[in-house]
């Protein structure tokens, strides 16, 4: 039963792009009392399915479930296939370490298609990392908003695209880093 109950609030997280609160879960589930849903939320939690936060409102933990891992693939000269069941693998757990600061955002325009960033992407983000020189931030320069690598010369940082045709940035009043870059999905 745990397990249906499981494939609603993923259909309701993918038809809404959010959990339910304990109100919706009650009328989604056709629980009788509150009590229940309590209850539920706490199996829910127990079997790492779900948190919460520090507000209360209810965090998903796993909803791709896990995939099979099945090996390796060569991206130089072709080799001979070898299809073995290595492992599974849950897309939660491989990308996202602090789900509470993390969340997503559609890129558009062409400044980082050298870095294999490209118009429609989605990048996931994670706004409790402390940016390096290196990274692929984002971030707010002089009131407005972008993506770029962030550089660092002496004690002077500012933004550089991943293509020759857009310029660097430098900032005139004030460069603030909202995000890190952790992954790139692209839907072919």
């Amino acid at each position: 039963m745990l397990e249906k109950y499981k494939k609603q609030i993923v259909r309701f997280y993918q038809k809404n792009r959010r959990m339910p609160n304990y109100a919706e879960v009650m009328s989604l589930l056709e629980f009788k009392s509150k009590n229940a849903v309590f209850k539920l939320i706490n199996k829910l939690k127990e079997d790492n399915f779900l948190t919460k936060d520090e507000k209360g409102k209810l965090i998903p933990l796993h909803l791709y479930g896990e995939l099979r891992v099945l090996g390796q693939v060569e991206a130089g000269f072709p080799s001979p296939a070898e299809e073995e069941l290595a492992d599974t693998m849950s897309m939660d757990e491989y990308l996202i370490k602090n789900k509470e600061a993390t969340y997503m955002l559609k890129v558009s325009g062409e400044s980082m298609k050298d870095a294999g960033i490209m118009p429609g992407d989605m990048v996931l983000v994670d706004r409790s990392i402390t940016a390096s020189d290196g990274d692929i931030v984002i971030a707010e320069i002089d009131n407005q908003w972008t993506i770029k690598y962030l550089r660092k010369k002496g004690k002077e940082f500012y933004l550089e695209p991943a293509n020759k045709k857009f310029p660097i940035i430098y900032p005139k009043e004030e460069l603030k880093i909202a995000a890190v870059v952790k992954a790139v999905v692209r839907k072919y």
